[in-house]
């Protein structure tokens, strides 16, 4: 049976991998912006109440849409999340989303694992300390 599709409830939760939690924002196949940028909003306000080096990442891009104010949305919450993520991995960058990624890396000066399937983003991340 396959997987359902995600709901805007369940598009930003933590789940469990190998024992380790981590949060999974799911932005896979949206193409509205405003629903893009209210995860986006959903995902910051979440983070921000986690203790500071506490929470390890996996988005999903997959198949979603990128606008210029998603970008700068985009970039601003990789930023503000810095002092909270110890550790970070995107999935499903296809062409220009890679280029953007490398912006958004840029601004933030973070350092994100790109991966082309989230079996291996889970695996990698579980096993950041």
């Amino acid at each position: 049976m396959p997987a359902a599709e995600p709901t805007s409830a369940t598009r930003v939760r933590f789940i469990e991998h190998a024992g380790a939690r981590i949060l999974l924002i799911d932005l896979s196949n949206l193409q509205a912006e405003a629903e893009i940028l209210d995860q986006i909003e959903r995902v910051r306000d979440l983070v921000a109440r986690q203790p500071p080096a506490s929470v390890r990442t996996i988005t999903n891009v997959t198949g979603a849409r990128y606008t210029p104010p998603v970008m700068d949305a985009l970039k601003k919450l990789t930023a503000h999340n810095k002092p909270y993520v110890t550790a970070a991995a995107v999935v499903g960058m296809q062409g220009v989303h890679k280029v953007l990624f490398r912006a958004v890396l840029l601004f933030s000066r973070r350092v994100i694992e790109a991966f082309d399937d989230m079996d291996r983003a889970r695996d990698w991340v579980a096993r950041q300390p």
